[in-house]
């Protein structure tokens, strides 16, 4: 750290550290206790290298041309030299005004510091930035461990007369005529070998790098280069161009190209009311494709793995009922796991169950139940798409497994969106541009794992219908930070595009039900446990049997309540046959009781248990009969249940107390709420933070200037007043920017006084200056006595 990046940070206005510490806001976590503590985590390695990663390539070039060009730098210098790789068409003006709006960027950032006239990159940044713009390091460095011999006889060979320091061979490398000379001698497979390596990577390996040759007697083009000095080993197998030889071979160029705005997001266009539309119908049918996935895991939940995952075949289960592929039933799962609605049941031979969540979250509206499941998305660590891939273990990753989380999963989503929201209503840009343009946006986070978690997104949104036919939709943008971020807003651009839910279907002779749309949840509910689904599509076909009759029948449903409910929802009459089939399964339900003895059956018409006794079927279940109504078996009373239906009768389960036991299918749920992680934050702090935080800098660089001593606390007792009356007090001061007068218990429990200068209040603390100790303290407020005006 230097001491005029401090003085320069110090010189700042109020409004400008404030500027600084909202797009750095770690900062100020903590708060530092003066300027001099701010300049140094603003120039630590991590906090230079984050902010680094935010840059965009032509403010990235800005700063590596600041790095390579000999400090300071003026700015028509700056500007002459990043001209030189500007493509051509592009106006002189058009990089002046770029120019001009990044170095201003760069300074708020506090990267860059000095006047115009003298611009100079903050500490930290020339470590960070090792080979800017892909040129190696100076010949300083280069041939820093060789020694002085070696010198002596590569600066001979380079053409000059005495001298044995790595400096005096960076001098003669300076200077473009002996490179130019030096270049000219050596033979053209050497000359090929500095044009791989003249725009980067500047590095390469070749076998016995510190080879000692000589000009005269080198033989190979390797040996022509190193007994030249135009490469120069820094390994044993290494070899790195000289950042002196580099420029040259670029002509005095920096960067090869250099565009001052950012690439165009070419793509399709698509009708806006279409794709908004489009990705409706999307968000509908996820929403009630996650619904489908609860109430189906509240009958049957599949189990949960050892390694806490979901099995590979549960997986193709769920797509299999669900109806959609592998990849979408991932991302269902995921996505209702990461909004608290499914849960595991238990760390050990548990269950994935609905968790009570599921039913405060099913009897929203449609559009707000989107909205939870749309941020969700948006915020969460875990990526979907890499199920089914292995990790570096070549462990299979299956849906649910904890290493499917990504630390920069939700930054990419935001960005990405945040491009297509850029490309205009409308626009459906493809894959590639918009590769290339966050490309150009971040070019320090390059990688393959961004590029796939771009395709991800993009894929995603689309099922999700954040996007209509690969265009942003209205809906959509309204959830993203760019456009405000506001689920309330993007709840009610999607309402009136979804589908209005039905309360009646068609019911038809062969015993179906036609639904023609989306049902109210009640009664898609009813359906699906009255009846079996048959098709799906525009219309979903559902058709009785005497199977799914019983099953209504054993969640408590009775004859005269389901026929009831039919001719309630039916536009047309219940048809005859239908009535027949309710009537007769519910008449027959129930006459045989089953219970435990192991297990018994219990039936009043004697006759009908004449049949069981005579049917060979039963012969496994080892029956016996204790009286004219009554048969006991040894097998349990659900086995028992299931053989007896497999045979055709309709038994009821019931209780020790005879009563018929109640099956409900939909009531299953984790016995507690689970723990998800904290969705990811991409917001800065509040204003109100930020401003506190500046004032304490502030109050503790004056005391660090001029080195006060800590003044007396006031006599007389401690203040005491009520914890609410302090809280309340301390956020008016910290308003007003004023002193109070605290009692704070020590770690001994002793009161003691203090005069602070709070300055911000969040998770249980104060942070402030305390004049009493000439110091920026953070005190616990369950300490705090009291509170009290200064006199």
């Amino acid at each position: 750290m230097s001491t005029e990046f401090t003085e320069w940070l110090r010189s700042r206005s109020d409004d400008q550290l404030r500027a600084l510490v909202t797009v750095r806001p770690e900062l100020i976590t903590p708060v530092p206790a003066h300027v001099e503590g701010l300049a140094g985590r603003a120039s630590s390695p991590s906090a230079v290298g984050r902010v680094l990663d935010r840059l965009d390539r032509f403010a990235l070039s800005v700063v590596e041309t600041l790095v390579v060009l000999p400090a300071p730098v003026d700015h028509r210098s700056l500007r002459a030299q990043m001209a030189l790789a500007l493509p051509e068409g592009v106006a002189a003006a058009v990089l002046r005004t770029a120019l001009k709006e990044t170095v201003e960027r760069l300074r708020t950032l506090a990267l860059v510091y000095g006047p115009q006239n003298a611009l100079v990159p903050a500490p930290g940044v020339r470590e960070i930035l090792e080979t800017p713009a892909g040129l190696g390091p100076p010949a300083v460095e280069v041939f820093r461990h060789h020694h002085a011999e070696r010198l002596a006889e590569l600066i001979q060979d380079v053409g000059g007369e005495t001298g044995d320091t790595k400096e005096a061979l960076a001098e003669l490398l300076g200077v473009q005529e002996i490179v130019e000379r030096l270049v000219q001698d050596v033979s053209p497979q050497a000359r090929s070998a500095l044009n791989e390596l003249t725009w980067g990577p500047a590095s390469g390996r070749v076998p016995n790098a510190r080879r000692e040759v000589r000009a005269a007697t080198a033989q190979s083009p390797i040996e022509q280069l190193l007994s030249r000095a135009l490469l120069g080993a820094t390994g044993e197998e290494t070899v790195v161009l000289p950042r002196e030889v580099g420029l040259f071979l670029r002509g005095g160029r920096i960067h090869q190209d250099l565009s001052p705005v950012p690439p165009p997001l070419d793509g399709t266009g698509r009708d806006q009311a279409m794709a908004d539309r489009t990705a409706a119908g999307q968000a509908f049918a996820f929403v009630r494709a996650v619904e489908e996935l609860c109430e189906r895991w509240s009958v049957d939940p599949p189990g949960v793995l050892r390694s806490g995952g979901l099995a590979v075949r549960d997986l193709k289960r769920a797509a299999g009922l669900l109806d959609l592929p592998e990849w979408v039933a991932g991302l269902i799962i995921e996505v209702a796991y990461a909004a608290g609605l499914v849960a595991a049941s238990g760390s050990v031979d548990g269950d994935w169950l609905p968790t009570p969540a599921y039913d405060g979250w099913r009897v929203k509206s449609t559009e707000d139940r989107w909205v939870v499941l749309a941020s969700t998305w948006l915020s969460m660590d875990r990526v979907p798409g890499v199920i089914g891939e292995r990790d570096e273990r070549d462990r299979l990753l299956n849906a649910l497994h904890p290493d499917l989380r990504r630390s920069a999963a939700a930054e990419v989503r935001s960005t990405t969106l945040s491009m297509l929201s850029a490309a205009g209503p409308g626009v459906a840009p493809s894959l590639e541009s918009v590769r290339e343009r966050l490309s150009w946006e971040q070019p320090r986070r390059r990688g393959g794992q961004r590029d796939q978690l771009v395709e991800f997104t993009l894929r995603e949104a689309e099922q999700i219908g954040v996007t209509g036919l690969g265009a942003i939709a209205v809906h959509g943008r309204a959830m993203l930070p760019c456009g405000g971020g506001r689920p309330g807003a993007a709840a009610s651009a999607l309402a009136p595009l979804l589908p209005e839910p039905l309360d009646h279907v068609l019911l038809q002779a062969d015993l179906t039900a036609v639904a023609p749309g989306p049902l109210t949840g009640d009664l898609r509910r009813w359906l699906a446990l009255s009846a079996d689904v048959e098709s799906t599509g525009g219309a979903t076909v559902y058709r009785f049997c005497e199977q799914s009759i019983r099953r209504a029948l054993d969640a408590g449903q009775g004859a005269d309540e389901m026929l009831s409910m039919l001719e309630r929802h039916s536009t047309t009459p219940v048809p005859q046959p239908l009535s027949y089939l309710v009537t007769d399964v519910a008449r027959r339900h129930g006459r045989m009781r089953v219970g435990t003895a192991s297990a018994y059956i219990r039936c009043d018409d004697s006759s009908l248990l004449d049949e069981v006794m005579a049917d060979r079927r039963a012969l496994p279940l080892r029956l016996r009969r204790l009286a004219p109504t009554v048969i006991a078996s040894k097998t349990s009373r659900a086995t028992l249940v299931d053989s007896l239906r497999g045979m055709g009768y309709a038994p009821a389960a019931e209780s020790l107390d005879g009563d018929v036991i109640i099956t409900q299918l939909d009531v299953r749920r984790t016995e507690g709420q689970p723990s998800p992680r904290p969705p990811v934050t991409l917001n800065g702090p509040e204003a109100d933070v930020v401003a506190a935080a500046v004032r304490a800098v502030r109050a503790g660089d004056a005391a660090h200037l001029a080195r006060r001593l800590p003044v007396d606390a006031p006599e007389g007792q401690v203040p005491r007043s009520p914890a609410t009356a302090t809280i309340n007090a301390l956020r008016e001061a910290i308003r007003q920017g004023a002193q109070v007068w605290i009692g704070y218990l020590d770690s001994q429990g002793n009161a003691t006084s203090r005069i602070l200068e709070p300055a911000r209040m969040e998770g249980g603390y104060l942070t402030a200056y305390d004049e009493t100790r000439a110091a920026v303290h953070r005190f616990a407020l369950h300490r705090i006595t009291g509170i009290s005006d200064i006199n």
